[in-house]
């Protein structure tokens, strides 16, 4: 029976994608002649030529992501410095600004495509038992392919990091950063003391609700989960609200957008696209970060830097870049014949992201005309199309992944820290809302599984809550396999390895499913997707033991890995970086981007690495100030 079920779920894939994809050329077609807010010709990066490149610049740095586009922006805002910016793709293409269209950036030309080794205790559903982790290949990096989820962590977070022994990271001095990145634009924050305005960086409210929101919202009152003034980015985390994004007039404001078009046209600063980073160069003599090797149009260049080049290539590309240099573990280099430079254990280490649970798929019966949910083939027509064209709304302004967002603590966090350990996704789609087109293929679910397990509730009312463990013990690593940078790194996700992580994603499961119980939502009959069943029949449904085989099959990144260049002082063996984010043991070397966070903030990660980015461009400027011989103090 599973073969024929998997059958059918591969043809009416194959059937649908067709007019899907009919709609995205008349969307993209559509935006060229009529939408040139979009289009934004006079400000998009346009790239040097690569005859044009300077014989050597100030700053190099390495990476055109969320932190490099911070970089590149602030550094070359003193005309006496020469900026060169190497990204490895290409710019943003016009339907990225779409908010509901980020889905299909996943596992396309701009993204990465990451995967992790496989394991028998996580994505069990997925194809070969491995995740699925995507990652920007494009300017903007990662803040162009997200869900654009504007959430800073919290305030213990950092105090926590300075805590650790890196002064200056604590909240109270890195808040300034937070403020001076955003320009928030949700009414009723005009005078707010946590939230800044006329900032690179765009906030507001997602557009486009579906009718679920409101219910979410009346679920979580009946509990008493309501966040106290709907800000997590304000003076408690702790509740339920919807989130703000960052957006600018309803579409996406990535890093590219909020930082490099207004900026890409200084004198002094150059960016190469389609620059990809082999190596630094690191004189093994003197110790000291001289410059990068890069391919260009299939052809090796070099790029040299006066003072110093800066790593922000995220958090899988910057540890490998360092260990492919001779700058990491020597247990991984000297195997594959790397010399080694400088032996830091830590390179690649101390892996943390924030894992999901995304097959907490509910049914509803509204007794409607209309669905209270998105039905992808329903609202993805042209119809819509042409109210976003020429009415400036529609589906492509909304963002069913998480409606309303939930910060919870389970039994074992503290609830009067105001620290939650769990983070809820209250999406009003399911896996079955678009025929397995996006979803499925973005988490990798295989379709033998899909379809044993969604096909039954293929477009029916539904919506789905995931909960994400906050500050995971678990600890991953990278494995670089070859001394080519092009060769992707073992990615050992190692999610669940402390069984204290599954005990709180067990938690965080029954809190979702006890949102379902609430009057509003048996008013509409929430129910279970009971076929998720299948996946341990020899569990009592609805246990604790049937959580964690859900937890277990449907494992999903959020897209958050960090820690892999650990900020740390010179007490830490398995410390990258030290607080002023200066690579151990290199001259001239910083490492200013997600993975030198040592501990996961409570939250989504981009906003936290746009702050890091920001302080670390400010560190620069004060180091080069001070030190003007070019020392490394």
């Amino acid at each position: 029976m599973s073969a024929i079920n998997t059958f059918v779920a591969m043809w009416r894939f194959l059937l649908t994608l067709g007019p899907s994809a009919m709609v995205i050329l008349l969307l993209n077609k559509g935006i060229l002649d009529q939408r040139p807010d979009i289009v934004d010709e006079p400000h998009r990066v346009r790239s040097i030529h690569i005859e044009d490149l300077r014989d050597v610049y100030d700053f190099v740095v390495i990476g055109g992501g969320s932190a490099g586009c911070v970089l590149a922006s602030r550094l070359s805002e003193n005309p006496e410095w020469s900026v060169l910016l190497l990204e490895a793709g290409g710019d943003e293409p016009l339907l990225i600004d779409l908010p509901q269209l980020y889905p299909v950036f996943q596992r396309s030309p701009w993204d990465w495509k990451y995967l992790t080794e496989p394991s028998d205790r996580y994505c069990l559903a997925m194809e070969d038992q491995r995740c699925f982790w995507p990652r920007g290949k494009v300017l903007g990096g990662c803040s162009s392919i997200n869900a654009m989820m504007y959430i800073r962590g919290n305030r213990r977070d950092y105090d926590h990091w300075s805590g650790l022994g890196n002064p200056g990271w604590e909240y109270g001095n890195i808040l300034h950063y937070f403020r001076k990145a955003e320009d928030m634009r949700v009414p009723g924050y005009e005078h707010n003391p946590y939230h800044g305005h006329g900032g690179p960086i765009s906030v507001e409210r997602y557009r486009f609700p579906s009718p679920l929101l409101n219910i979410f919202m009346r679920a979580a009152h009946h509990l008493g989960l309501v966040h106290r003034d709907g800000d997590f980015n304000g003076h408690s985390q702790t509740g339920f609200a919807p989130p703000h994004g960052t957006l600018r007039d309803g579409l996406r404001c990535s890093a590219n957008k909020g930082y490099l078009r207004r900026s890409w046209q200084r004198p002094n600063l150059d960016i190469v696209l389609k620059a990809f980073a082999e190596r630094l160069i690191i004189d093994p003599q003197s110790r000291r970060a001289q410059g990068v090797i890069f391919e260009h149009g299939l052809l090796k260049h070099q790029a040299l830097a006066r003072r110093e080049v800066i790593l922000a290539a995220g958090a899988l590309a910057s540890p490998q870049l360092l260990m492919v240099s001779g700058v990491g573990p020597r247990e991984q280099l000297e195997p594959l014949g790397i010399p080694v430079i400088q032996h830091l254990p830590g390179v690649g280490g101390n892996l943390q992201d924030h894992i999901s649970t995304s097959g907490a798929i509910y049914t509803i019966q509204s007794g409607l005309n209309r669905p209270l949910s998105f039905i992808v083939p329903e609202m993805m027509n042209e119809e819509a199309v042409e109210e976003f064209l020429e009415r400036r709304e529609s589906f492509f302004y909304a963002m069913p992944v998480s409606e309303v967002m939930g910060f919870v603590s389970t039994k074992y966090q503290d609830p009067r820290l105001d620290w939650p350990d769990v983070q809820l996704f209250m999406g009003s789609y399911g896996y079955g809302a678009d025929g397995g087109m996006v979803g499925r293929r973005g988490a990798a679910i295989t379709l033998e599984n899909y379809a044993d397990t969604f096909e039954p509730v293929l477009y029916q009312d539904s919506f789905v809550i995931a909960p994400l463990v906050m500050r995971p013990r678990s600890r991953g690593y990278l494995q670089i396999k070859s001394a080519d940078a092009k060769v992707h790194p073992l990615i050992h996700a190692n999610y669940y390895d402390d069984p204290h992580d599954m005990a709180v994603m067990v938690e965080g499961l029954k809190m979702a499913h006890r949102l379902t119980q609430t009057p509003v939502m048996q008013s509409l009959n929430a129910t279970m997707n009971i076929y998720e069943w299948r996946n341990c029949p020899e569990v009592e449904y609805l246990s604790d033991a049937f959580w964690e085989c859900l937890a277990r099959f449907y494992s999903q990144t959020i897209y958050h890995p960090v820690g892999t260049c650990k900020m740390a002082p010179a007490s830490d063996p398995a410390g990258v970086v030290d607080p002023r984010l200066r690579v151990r043991g290199i001259r001239n070397l910083r490492v200013i981007d997600a993975s030198i966070m040592p501990t996961i903030p409570t939250g989504n990660t981009n906003a936290p690495t746009l702050m890091v980015a920001e302080r670390g461009a400010d560190m620069i400027k004060e180091d080069w100030r001070h030190y003007r011989d070019g020392g490394w103090g």
